[in-house]
């Protein structure tokens, strides 16, 4: 995608805003969901604790909040994961972002992968809350991945998610073009870890995702203001 097709407000829209560590305080989540109201991005994602301050801080605006279930190992059971996704909404999550067992998929267990994923859908579904799966891709083969794009037809997530940010590797083009291709339009494509430059992000949306999980989402969006102001 060119510069020139994107406006900043419009590339703000892509962003899943992020603030993911341990350690984060509430002054972490008031600088974050001021950055989000003050850009325009799409959404915060935190994990589950902090889920009704940033409602609380985010309230009277179209910014969503997000949590992280069963992150960023996947290795709760699925009454566990089903448990967390059921509190994070009822402490006001408009968005679940949930990592698979892997283990079960290397395993290839993969009805207990399918139950997971429906289960979890079917509550999002139910909710009018956005489900996303987290495949985390660093540790997959390519079959393992298009397992997990075949389970994700049949089960109908809102989205499907290249990695958790916390693995060792985060989105790369070639994943990116892997889900698209076997999802094509039926689900979107959130593509997270790694990605700190607006060229990255301008290339991840050429090829077709509709989110970008990012804590440089504040410095990609002023790259685009200053290349702008430059004529660039």
């Amino acid at each position: 995608m060119k510069l020139t097709e994107i406006t900043p407000e419009k590339l703000a829209g892509y962003f899943d805003h992020t603030q993911l560590r341990a350690y984060a305080t509430k002054a972490d989540f008031e600088k974050l969901c001021g950055e989000a109201k003050k850009y325009g991005f799409a959404m915060v994602a935190i994990n589950p604790a902090p889920v009704a301050l940033c409602r609380k801080l985010l309230e009277n605006t179209d910014i969503h909040v997000g949590a992280a279930v069963g992150f960023p190992l996947g290795q709760n059971t699925i009454a566990a994961k089903v448990f967390e996704t059921e509190d994070a909404i009822k402490n006001g999550a408009h968005e679940i972002d949930y990592v698979v067992n892997l283990t079960q998929l290397k395993e290839k267990n993969y009805a207990y992968v399918e139950k997971e994923m429906a289960s979890i859908v079917e509550i999002c579904r139910k909710e009018k809350v956005v489900s996303k799966v987290i495949f985390e891709n660093c540790y997959l083969t390519r079959e393992e991945k298009l397992t997990l794009c075949r389970i994700a037809r049949e089960t109908g997530p809102d989205f499907i998610k290249t990695s958790t940010g916390f693995g060792t590797g985060g989105a790369t083009f070639e994943d990116v073009e892997l889900m698209k291709n076997a999802v094509g339009d039926n689900i979107k494509i959130k593509a997270a870890g790694g990605i700190r430059s607006l060229e990255t992000a301008l290339r991840m949306i050429g090829l077709g995702v509709s989110r970008i999980g990012s804590t440089a989402s504040v410095e990609i969006v002023e790259e685009l203001k200053r290349k702008e102001a430059h004529g660039a």
